[in-house]
């Protein structure tokens, strides 16, 4: 139970789930499509991964202070988590569109070719996740996300 009380696990917790439920709304607004299971996904605005690591190097700081050793961590882990959710993962993201169509297209011409019926095997087929990562505006916002709610749940501990 006590780690219910630890300030900045709280803080980057809560940080994750309302940045993932608050991405249902703004899809909605931005794209006028109602997708629940965006809450349970990777990639989006605004990242839950900076929002999280945002949360928890903001709560670390109010806790340890700015200068602790433990904040220094906390800070170089989250610039590199960021680094790595707006570059290498939204890399991945865009690889898995490109091989995805790839795909697509070769068995279309496949299908073509051979006149072959295999529709429902095609259709079983699992297309690779293509949101991966973030564009750095997402992670921008993540970030923004998790410094505000440490601010706003240190009241509460």
């Amino acid at each position: 139970m006590e780690l219910f009380l630890n300030f900045p696990i709280m803080a980057a917790l809560s940080a994750i789930i309302f940045a993932q439920v608050i991405k249902i709304p703004i899809k909605l607004l931005v794209a006028r499509e109602w997708n629940i299971s965006l809450a349970f996904s990777t990639g989006g605005m605004p990242s839950s991964h900076s929002a999280a690591v945002a949360a928890l190097t903001t709560g670390i700081g109010i806790i340890e202070g700015v200068t602790s050793s433990v904040f220094a961590v906390a800070f170089v882990f989250s610039i590199i988590t960021m680094y790595d959710a707006s570059g290498v993962r939204r890399q991945a993201g865009e690889q898995a569109i490109v091989i995805n169509q790839l795909i697509k297209d070769f068995q279309y011409f496949v299908d073509g070719a051979k006149d072959w019926n295999r529709k429902e095997e095609y259709e079983k087929r699992e297309e690779l996740k293509e949101l991966l990562g973030h564009q750095p505006i997402e992670v921008f916002f993540g970030g923004i996300t998790g410094v505000v709610i440490a601010f706003l749940l240190y009241p509460l501990f």
